[in-house]
């Protein structure tokens, strides 16, 4: 299956018909809703206290609408007018602004106390124009976001990088205009949970916020090799109890919900009622 951004340059491709699906297919409903709630915990704003956000590739106001439950206020920024059509139909609270945030973002220094992004920086990996340069177009983007966050605010940008190259890109051009920060994957060893997040901060480099499906993720990989060196002998037995509690570690290190250990784990069940 081909990705959008091959398809179609975004204002294209996000026309009148698939702006539609932003409020009738559920399945994305959620999966937005879903990426915009992480994107707020990454932030870590003030409890208790309203900022204003800066919602980059606000499309049809999913995501703002996360910001608005938050007690938040947000501005939404979007290169689809279908998708801003959408977005004042749902009659959303946040301001809209049409633009290509490869062109950069046209507020003032220190206007928002963070941004955030839903599955839209890879769309800037590409180049659909013979003009475009995605690593100047990147470099844009982050330089005049930092210039118009406050002191020690973060952005947070949510995307699906192809390869290590567009991760590698994003990165570098984020820390030369001037961030902190770096890539933050959830569910590291699942391939349908996993995540990729852009965790940037301003004033001073801080620890990366923990990630989600890592707390068993803390693998031993010499030993592993070492196993690997000795051969098959060390082989678990099927349905033996060491088998089962290394495929149950397994299902954790995916993100998938598991029944605790317990001693009656493996145990053999008698025949008898």
């Amino acid at each position: 299956m081909s990705r959008p951004e091959h398809l179609a340059p975004p204002e294209i491709f996000y026309n009148d018909d698939e702006a539609r699906k932003y409020t009738q297919n559920s399945r994305m409903i959620n999966i937005q809703l879903e990426m915009a709630e992480r994107c707020m915990e990454l932030l870590m704003l003030p409890e208790d206290e309203p900022c204003l956000l800066l919602d980059l590739g606000c499309g049809s106001g999913l995501s703002g609408s996360v910001a608005e439950d938050s007690g938040h206020i947000w501005f939404g920024m979007d290169i689809s007018d279908s998708m801003l059509k959408v977005a004042k139909e749902r009659e959303v609270e946040g301001d809209l602004l049409l633009g290509d945030i490869g062109d950069g973002v046209p507020f003032q220094p220190g206007t928002f106390d963070g941004a955030y992004s839903v599955s839209t920086l890879q769309w800037l990996c590409n180049a659909d124009k013979s003009s475009h340069k995605p690593a100047k177009r990147l470099y844009t983007l982050f330089s005049t976001l930092l210039a118009c966050l406050g002191r020690n605010a973060r952005a947070v940008f949510q995307f699906y990088p192809e390869n290590v190259h567009q991760t590698d890109l994003v990165v570098s051009q984020a820390r030369k205009a001037g961030f902190f920060g770096g890539l933050l994957v959830d569910f590291p060893d699942s391939t349908k949970a996993k995540k990729y997040f852009l965790v940037l901060m301003t004033g001073g480099a801080m620890p990366m916020p923990p990630a989600l499906g890592t707390e068993n993720s803390q693998i031993n990989y010499t030993s592993k090799r070492e196993k690997m060196t000795k051969g098959r002998a060390t082989k678990l037995v099927k349905k033996s109890r060491e088998w089962i509690l290394e495929k149950k570690e397994r299902r954790r290190r995916q993100g998938r919900t598991t029944r605790e250990d317990t001693k009656y784990t493996g145990r053999s069940r008698s025949g008898r009622f």
